[in-house]
């Protein structure tokens, strides 16, 4: 990298700012390791281009790396920008209020403990942003934005995406460039994430300020803020972006220096919790648009690879070299010619429970939504579903009414004791209070009434606009019922000279695949190592991937100690194709090596996935399981 010179134009601004950077245990480029000599050498580069932008801007710069940083160290700047994440034994302590500016995939990372809007939805986020709200403080100064826009086609992730729910986006889009180039341009460039935008802007401490092009929806929060976290999702450094780049991330850090500290009011503990935009998604995805686009995309694959393979092949027939898009091709199997699938079974498959009741009737799946919408409440272990609430829906007044609240305070004291406990049930589902009196209920509703307000993402609750930690009504302690998020590794379980009873592994939408390691012996008295991964319904693992696809592939390694053999290559599972040549892995699937030998240490099978259903990707995971023979 050839440091950029940045100019003395600019007049520095009166902040103080702290730069977390340095370590390269972040920062997600296409096909590289993040333990890797390359990533730790970037991250340098990376670290010391970053303090050269902020010394231009800023009156005071200190630069620490990520493996030294202390949350005490933020008190005495006005701004810290976390470029890495700090080691998983720094503790951020919950009352932790300073303003932050978080780069790429480090916003979920060290948001997510606090209930962060800032989400991982997908680390898929190109180099231009859409969709700004040009009014907002980042773009009027103090250093000015020359946005020069163009019209470009609407993203392709994003047409495929609206297609997939029966929606449609515009044929263009105003675009502004951010940075120079783009990680389809280059594979070792960081790629940026953008996060869920439902129900984003439902709480007074959050605002949507920029999309961006990515592979997920239109909407999708390339540039955002929640609370004190301020997430910039473009993963370029300062080197890397335009001029109006750079200078909207400078007046990014100006904008969170002047609003000092601040805390998070509506939390969102859960990732993948439902939102009322459930709703027309579940509408528009039994749409016959989204039945086409299906049946199209699966011919498009077919299409797209009997081409591939066949210019493939007369490539190797004329003896030409061939690229790594070429091997992708040849490693696909061929294709059967698909038919098109019933309309019928496709919404069976996405509307399996009220397929028996209304069949092909779409209006009637229509009507349901829109009659229950006031209604809804999200259910299931992560509230990832919809339900009606019944008790809700007695009152006659939507959850989202404060006069919800105002019905049950007064119902309190009813005498008929049903109608009491009803009325205590909605209160304390849908506030964080927990009072013992009506008097105190009543007390309470009619103090905060007018800065109450609903929010979905932050868990289906009415708060209150107060940064006051000690407000009364914003305590999310008081739902014990919340559980902290596992790793992945700690689901897998390993077993020993037995099939993998993969009918009782246990998915869900946060865990969404279960591995196990199994042994089966062969007549000939060799063995079969076998690798199963279930994969929950709806979600789908990579398998091969389009040149311009930023998602990580799955890997399965078999490491096999000195006195083990391979017989054979690796037997992976059968993939399903999408409208490029990206293919996925679905349902229950299984990497079969067969070995002959013996010996008293393990097999040790390296894994990597990355996991995804249509609207969010999650993390990519990376762990080693063992397995002896």
């Amino acid at each position: 990298m050839v440091p950029y010179l940045y100019g003395r134009a600019a007049v520095r601004q009166n902040f103080s700012v702290l730069y977390v950077g340095g370590s390269p245990n972040c920062g997600v480029v296409m096909g590289m390791a993040p333990d890797s000599v390359k990533l730790a050498a970037s991250a340098k580069e990376r670290s010391a281009d970053f303090s050269r932008f902020l010394k231009s801007r800023f009156r005071k710069v200190k630069s620490v790396d990520a493996g030294e940083y202390d949350p005490a160290m933020s008190e005495e700047y006005d701004v810290t920008v976390f470029d890495a994440v700090p080691p998983r034994d720094v503790v951020f302590l919950e009352g932790f209020d300073r303003p932050s500016v978080c780069i790429a995939e480090v916003a979920p990372a060290i948001g997510r403990s606090f209930g962060s809007k800032n989400d991982w939805y997908c680390l898929c986020l190109q180099n231009k942003a859409l969709g700004w709200d040009k009014n907002h403080p980042i773009f009027k100064g103090p250093y000015k934005v020359d946005i020069r826009s163009e019209i470009n086609p609407a993203p392709a992730g994003a047409v495929e995406y609206a297609g997939l729910y029966g929606e449609e986006v515009p044929d263009s889009v105003e675009m502004w460039t951010v940075q120079t180039l783009n990680y389809t341009d280059d594979p070792e460039i960081r790629v940026g994430l953008v996060c869920r935008p439902w129900g984003y802007d439902d709480s007074p401490d959050a605002e949507v300020i920029s999309g961006g092009v990515s592979s997920k929806s239109i909407d999708a929060v390339a540039i955002g803020r929640h609370g004190n976290f301020f997430h910039w999702g473009f993963g370029a450094s300062p080197s890397g972006l335009t001029e109006s780049g750079r200078n909207a991330l400078a007046n990014s850090i100006v904008y969170m220096a002047s609003m000092g500290p601040r805390r998070i009011i509506a939390r969102k503990l859960k990732e993948n919790i439902a939102t009322r935009n459930s709703v027309s998604q579940a509408k528009g995805r039994i749409d016959r648009r989204a039945w086409q686009t299906e049946n199209d995309a699966r011919m498009h694959f077919y299409l797209k690879v009997d081409s591939g393979q066949r210019a493939v092949k007369a490539k190797i027939e004329a003896g030409a070299p061939l690229t790594l898009a070429d091997s992708a091709y040849m490693s696909i199997p061929p294709q059967r010619k698909p038919k098109p699938m019933p309309y019928a079974e496709f919404i069976r498959q996405h509307e399996p429970e009220l397929f028996h009741i209304f069949g092909e009737d779409i209006e009637a799946y229509n009507e349901y939504y829109d009659k229950n919408t006031p209604w809804f409440y999200p259910a299931g272990k992560y509230g990832e579903e919809l339900d009606i609430d019944e008790d809700v829906r007695s009152l006659g007044v939507a959850n989202n009414d404060v006069r919800m609240l105002d019905k049950c305070v007064a119902l309190i004291a009813d005498e008929d004791p049903y109608e009491a406990d009803k009325a205590r049930r909605i209160l304390e589902r849908y506030t964080l209070c927990r009072f013992e009196t009506t008097a105190e209920w009543r007390g309470w509703f009619d103090a905060v009434r007018d800065r109450l307000f609903f929010t979905e993402s932050g868990g289906w609750l009415w708060l209150v606009d107060s940064d006051d930690p000690a407000q009364v009504g914003n305590d999310y302690s008081v739902l014990t019922s919340a559980k902290s998020d596992k790793t992945a590794h700690e689901e897998v379980e390993t077993t020993e000279d037995v099939t993998a009873q993969n009918d009782v592994a246990e998915t869900d939408r946060e865990n969404p695949v279960a591995v196990t390691a199994s042994v089966r012996r062969n007549a000939d008295g060799t063995r079969d190592v076998v690798l199963t991964m279930v994969i929950h319904q709806g979600f789908h693992l990579y398998a091969n991937l389009d040149q311009e696809d930023p998602f990580v592939p799955t890997t399965v390694t078999f490491r096999l100690p000195d006195g083990v053999e391979a017989v054979g290559e690796m037997r992976k599972p059968d993939m399903v194709p999408t409208a490029n040549a990206t293919t996925y892995y679905v349902g229950t699937c299984e990497f079969v090596q067969t070995v002959k030998g013996d010996s008293d240490k393990p097999i040790e099978i390296e894994v990597s996935y990355q996991s995804c259903d249509d609207a969010v990707c999650l993390r990519p995971v990376r762990f080693s399981i063992e397995v002896k023979v």
